[in-house]
């Protein structure tokens, strides 16, 4: 058995497409994205958390990947599922992934919170990337942040992307 520390990461689904473009997915559905995404990497383990933000907690181990690495195998993962289920090819799909260090006391005692030193990733479906990154001023909420402590994965799907 491995001694090596297991970062977290909570993940939450932020859908902003039309339902034309894809089907919404459940809680449950979301998590078994992730779930048979990570499964041929022993060293990750996911799971459905209770909270109402958080959907998904992936534990990873530092010293085989980064949270960025992490970040592409959940874009790659979502982008599998959404190619499994036929998409709408005139309709654009980007997948972003954003992630952030919590550095800050955490807000609640529930353990499926995000916790000082965990990772809170939002998972975006969206139709243009670039806009929804400007929407929610993505560059100036990571201005002050050194780059380790923040990740960006933008990822489109398509069906070349199988």
């Amino acid at each position: 058995m491995s001694n090596s520390f297991k970062e977290r990461m909570l993940l939450s689904h932020n859908f902003d497409i039309s339902p034309d473009t894809a089907p919404p997915l459940s809680r449950e559905e979301f998590a078994e994205v992730f779930h048979l995404g990570l499964s041929d990497r022993p060293s990750c383990q996911t799971r459905l958390v209770n909270h109402p933000h958080w959907t998904v907690e992936i534990l990873f181990d530092q010293d085989q990947f980064s949270p960025q690495q992490i970040g592409e195998f959940c874009a790659q993962s979502l982008a599998s599922k959404r190619i499994s289920q036929g998409l709408d090819h005139n309709s654009p799909l980007e997948i972003l992934v954003l992630g952030g260090v919590k550095t800050t006391p955490p807000t609640s005692d529930n353990p499926d919170a995000l916790q000082t030193g965990d990772w809170g990733v939002d998972v975006v479906e969206t139709k243009v990337g670039t806009a929804f990154l400007q929407s929610i001023s993505w560059d100036t909420a990571i201005a002050s942040k050194p780059a380790e402590s923040v990740f960006k994965v933008e990822f489109w799907v398509s069906e070349s992307s199988k």
